[in-house]
């Protein structure tokens, strides 16, 4: 299966490159507020059947990888969420770390830099949701001849309805499965949206790309040569630590953001469009979610503990209250821990603004869970008032926080579970179940967990201000600074 696009240098040679799958991890996944949050977006989120997109992208691309190589693109501040699900997959990944969000331009660019020249990049987003693996990855292989020939490949999805929250790409023919891309379109009023559907040549922009790394370097040299040299500049000076790369912040700071599609793709004549007709969602926004569940004779679908009463076409996403609706239409209920919206479905697509809106006037629920993931382990938000805060602090077998202060809080521990190894200032002391300490303001601390089982404290927080930026690191066995991941 060949196209126009490398018809002029096709021969009958064997394909020997290295096809090395690059999962971009970079989303915020604001549209799937307040389930996903900014320190943990939706690709973190176990969403299918107890598993994350993440995890199923991890899958999705060792079914690809010829050599066992996989690649990340992420976001430095969810290094150790993409460890563990990496870990959890049984998957060995080289994960290259971007200290600022740049699109997808720059991300790909890291990864050619970071490959060979001949390797045939896969770049995967990780929040999508392909349950057909075997086509998916039949499909991939497709796209491989038009990408040793020097093409650009890219994925269409025969759209299933006029959707106005995706880009589309037009091809000559709707029956051709390889051939070369006529034009792209920006997200469409619905008006268009329903013209492109009923022309059968415009196919979904899934974001999915295959392409040798040469290839796309030698067109970002060409097409947007400024990100291209940013890029170099900050591969020339970065630093591998075990699996993670990392990136200077200063340099990278200074390279324009941009889309693959604006810097390169828009303008490339050389752009081969395979046609995936499988099943495929980017679940870019609570409609998609809904669109994944059963439902009921009213249009009704849930997730957890809710319950219909007169209603049409409407969506209860819950935690673990029991959520009613009744007498209501068209709407997506999402009911968390710390936060409940209340969403008009014709909205979805608003719903990046308004948490943009919530963060900007300060609101930490926009960004934040009260359950949050740590190297060490994780905690939970118990409960919280003026003065005071009340953590479930659970610690992994050999877990370790880091030695630390806090200029406006004194902490008080008690163990549930396990065994605690308790540093405070000169002195290191072991807690077991029912036992307590007290941490005063000001004095190092460090928690350790030295057992086989989780290590399970109550935390009680006390003063003035009970913020997470409040702690000064000295020591840590995971390299964070003065954060609050």
């Amino acid at each position: 299966m060949s196209c126009e696009c490398c018809k002029k240098t096709m021969t009958k040679q064997k394909n020997n490159s290295s096809i090395v799958p690059v999962i971009l991890c970079g989303g915020s996944g604001k549209r799937l507020w307040p389930l996903s949050r900014e320190s943990f977006p939706k690709q973190f989120v176990p969403i299918i059947k107890g598993k994350s997109l993440l995890e199923l992208a991890f899958n999705r691309a060792n079914a690809i990888s010829s050599n066992g190589k996989i690649y990340t693109v992420a976001s430095e501040k969810h290094r150790f969420l993409i460890n563990d699900i990496s870990l959890k997959a049984n998957i060995s990944c080289l994960n290259i770390l971007e200290p600022i969000a740049k699109n997808t331009a720059p991300a790909m660019a890291l990864a050619a830099l970071n490959a060979s020249k001949d390797d045939i990049l896969v770049f995967l987003p990780s929040d999508h949701h392909i349950p057909d693996n075997k086509a998916f990855v039949q499909a991939v292989h497709d796209g491989i001849p038009s990408a040793e020939c020097g093409s650009f490949v890219t994925f269409g999805i025969t759209p299933s309805h006029p959707h106005t929250g995706y880009g589309y790409i037009r091809v000559e023919s709707p029956k051709k499965m390889i051939q070369k891309v006529h034009s792209f379109f920006e997200k469409p009023n619905l008006n268009d949206a329903i013209s492109f559907v009923a022309d059968g040549r415009f196919f979904w922009n899934s974001g999915i790309f295959l392409v040798k790394a040469g290839t796309l370097l030698d067109s970002l040299l060409h097409f947007a040569p400024d990100i291209l040299e940013t890029v170099e500049r900050v591969v020339k000076f970065q630093r591998q630590e075990d699996n993670f790369i990392f990136l200077d912040k200063d340099i990278f700071r200074n390279c324009r953001s941009e889309s693959i599609d604006y810097a390169v793709l828009e303008k490339h004549d050389e752009v081969c469009l395979v046609r995936y007709s499988g099943v495929w969602s980017d679940l870019g926004n609570w409609i998609a979610v809904n669109e994944l569940n059963s439902k009921d004779k009213e249009g009704n679908s849930k997730i957890g503990n809710g319950k219909f009463f007169d209603c049409k076409s409407t969506y209860i996403h819950g935690a673990e209250r029991l959520v009613v609706a009744a007498g209501l239409e068209n709407l997506v209920i999402v009911d968390t821990k710390d936060a409940l919206l209340v969403l008009n479905k014709d909205h979805v697509e608003k719903l990046k603004d308004l948490v943009e809106n919530l963060k900007q006037i300060g609101l930490t629920e926009a960004i934040e869970h009260k359950y949050s993931k740590r190297p060490w382990g994780e905690f939970n938000v118990i409960d919280e008032g003026y003065g005071f805060k009340v953590k479930r602090i659970i610690v992994k077998p050999g877990g370790c926080l880091s030695l630390q202060s806090h200029k406006h809080r004194a902490e008080h521990w008690v163990v549930v579970q396990g065994i605690a190894s308790v540093t405070c200032n000169s002195k290191t002391f072991t807690l077991s179940k029912n036992e307590s300490t007290f941490i005063p303001i000001n004095v190092k601390h460090r928690l350790e967990n030295p057992g086989n089982i989780p290590l399970e404290i109550i935390e009680v927080q006390s003063g003035d201000y009970l913020d997470e930026d409040d702690i000064e690191r000295f020591q840590d066995s995971y390299g964070r600074e003065n954060t609050i991941n």
